[in-house]
């Protein structure tokens, strides 16, 4: 008689807990795109001196894939002026303006550390004013290509928001590239 009640409640338990298993909703990791992994941003900047003016405008969108990869593309906008005072008492001022876009590849192999990649195409136009009134010269208008490389840290500043500090350097070096021929420190922010 033992044997048989206790038979009977295993079973009532086995019963009890497959039927309570089965009213659990499962834990599924989402699929697909997840909105809350966007994330805005780029860099905005004003330059003004005496020889030179600078405006540069470049929002990005990304998406960060997991803790250690994050990928997106942007636009450019970039409007230089500089004036040139040469040793033959000659002076120039140079304008030039760059539009664009790119898209970049960021890791991040420890935590607030980035790695990024940024290939861009941007088109250049521009003219040089000369002092001794001869006419303007036009530049050429152009595609200019730039692979940027560089890394620095990702500063968060509460909630999702963190500001970017990056070294970057120009690797393709074209003549009328907007990055010259030196690294580069930008300040960015995501949000």
């Amino acid at each position: 008689m033992k044997k048989i009640i206790f038979l009977l409640l295993f079973a009532a338990t086995a019963t009890t807990q497959t039927a309570y298993s089965q009213d659990e909703p499962e834990e599924t990791a989402p699929k697909g795109f997840d909105k809350s992994k966007l994330f805005f941003g780029g860099n905005f900047g004003l330059g003004f001196g005496s020889n030179t003016s600078s405006i540069i405008v470049s929002p990005q969108v990304g998406y960060r894939f997991n803790p250690y990869l994050a990928a997106g593309a942007g636009v450019n906008f970039n409007y230089y002026s500089y004036t040139t005072n040469w040793s033959n008492g000659l002076e120039t001022k140079t304008r030039s303006g760059y539009t664009g876009l790119n898209i970049f590849g960021r890791v991040y192999p420890i935590p607030y550390i980035l790695i990024q990649a940024q290939p861009e195409l941007n088109y250049s136009w521009g003219s040089i004013k000369y002092s001794d009134n001869r006419s303007t010269e036009k530049l050429k208008g152009q595609f200019i290509p730039s692979l940027l490389i560089g890394g620095g840290a990702a500063i968060p500043t509460g909630g999702n928001g963190a500001l970017l500090l990056m070294l970057q350097y120009d690797v393709l070096q074209e003549s009328r590239s907007p990055y010259g021929s030196k690294a580069f420190f930008t300040m960015g922010y995501n949000f």
